[in-house]
């Protein structure tokens, strides 16, 4: 699980990168664009990558993952409304002011941490047509390289070392990678789905062919896409011929499947800890489990929740009131 507060942070997210191997691949590409419908009406106002998980945005876990992973130059991909995302990577200079002059230095690192993780640019996706046109937007920034693509509603446990297999792989075997994730049948139909087979290394597939959000029965494999990608700079001349698909949108699957018809996609299989926060049940799921982890919180917050749900009926009623 994501344990944040238990895992020693560095002094510096630039000292981070003076000790990490030098890799080929450099910047990152966060698209944030999406209008949350699912979590109306709090996203009417509020993007929906900013809702907290605990005491951070969801969209700080994902760009100190790419840090603590050597990219140390992040695009944001956002669209209308979406301000304060540019704000919490800012400085904060009133706030900062303030803090300091109370002495308040663990508030004052924790305001100051986001604009520091890394040099972060931000671009507007102006037309909503989909992951796949959202990463076209990139171009311009990324230019003749190599470079990866989180989404914003995976986590992964900062003690997985999931972004940092796929840039080792990309190295090796050129092309584009992606993370793959073995999934029940009954839930393919929820992501894309990738047809694979044995490359003679342990944890990496080629990748064949690719489907997104395929019926079970027309599934190629149990292989789900998850929300990391490293990506070879072709993937935008495929983009710009990809016509719309599924949803009327620009699918970045479709444009994948044309280059893993060429034999140049890798998918590593990831097995480790990773948390959805695409949803209502498992934003919740996520808040509640890191809050159990912290140790500043756990102890306290764990006691209440085993005498809460002790207090539930099978049908979910509460049976006696408890302090909030």
């Amino acid at each position: 699980m994501i344990v944040p507060h238990t895992t020693p942070a560095p002094a510096s997210p630039r000292t981070v990168r003076t000790v990490r191997t030098v890799r080929t691949v450099r910047k990152a590409v966060v698209p944030a664009a999406g209008l949350g419908t699912r979590f109306l009406p709090a996203t009417k106002a509020t993007p929906k990558e900013m809702l907290p998980v605990v005491d951070k945005p969801a969209i700080q876990y994902v760009v100190e993952e790419a840090a603590a992973a050597g990219l140390d130059d992040v695009l944001m991909i956002t669209g209308r409304h979406k301000r304060a995302i540019e704000d919490h990577f800012d400085n904060a200079f009133e706030l900062e002011q303030v803090l300091a002059a109370k002495g308040d230095s663990v508030r004052l690192d924790a305001v100051r941490d986001p604009a520091r993780l890394a040099d972060i640019h931000h671009i507007r996706q102006g037309d909503p047509l989909g992951l796949g046109h959202a990463v076209l937007c990139a171009r311009h920034h990324v230019g003749d390289q190599p470079f990866a693509v989180l989404l914003g509603d995976d986590l992964i446990d900062p003690r997985e070392t999931l972004l940092s297999r796929m840039l080792e792989v990309r190295d090796r075997r050129k092309g584009s990678v992606i993370a793959l994730m073995e999934v029940l049948p009954e839930q393919i139909h929820l992501y894309g789905c990738a047809a694979v087979e044995p490359t003679g290394e342990d944890g990496v597939v080629r990748v064949t062919g690719l489907v997104e959000k395929p019926s079970r029965e027309d599934a190629p494999s149990h292989y789900a896409v998850i929300g990391r990608y490293v990506l070879d700079p072709a993937v935008f001349g495929v983009l710009e011929r990809t016509p719309p698909g599924r949803g009327g949108e620009i699918q970045l699957t479709d444009a994948l499947q044309q280059l893993a018809a060429g034999g140049t996609v890798h998918g590593v299989v990831f097995d480790g800890l990773r948390y959805d926060t695409g949803g209502k049940a498992d934003y919740l799921r996520t808040v509640v489990r890191l809050a159990c982890e912290r140790p500043d919180l756990g102890p306290e917050f764990t006691a209440w929740l085993k005498e809460f749900v002790a207090g539930l009926t099978d049908g979910g009623a509460e049976r006696k009131r408890l302090a909030a």
